[in-house]
């Protein structure tokens, strides 16, 4: 089993999350984040005062998976999420041990 954490431009979820849905992918957790790379934030103007801005608005998308539906699940995502312009957002693929699902107590893929 393999983990995809995705971080996109808030405004991509919905496109990202029909695109997963799209290749039969369903059960994934979101999470609203704050965080810069490249991008090293922006200033704004607020009642005459000039501020640093140094944390951007993200969105962190988990999902765990079968490890044949990995490279679907990271071109779905891709291809969702790009924009072409800085700030897209990275995608990172991890080992799973295991999985257990509390309600019943299957392991594994079957918890998945």
């Amino acid at each position: 089993m393999k983990k995809i954490e995705a971080i996109i431009k808030p405004f991509k979820l919905d496109e990202v999350k029909e695109a997963l849905q799209d290749i039969g992918l369903q059960g994934i957790t979101v999470i609203e984040a704050k965080g810069f790379g490249r991008q090293k934030g922006h200033t704004e103007l607020y009642r005459g005062a000039e501020y640093v801005v140094d944390f951007l608005p993200k969105v962190k998308i988990e999902i765990v998976l079968n490890d044949d539906q990995v490279e679907r699940a990271v071109e779905a995502i891709r291809n969702a999420a790009q924009t072409g312009r800085i700030g897209d957002g990275k995608i990172f693929v991890s080992t799973i041990e295991e999985a257990i699902r509390i309600r019943t107590g299957e392991t594994g893929a079957d918890a998945v």
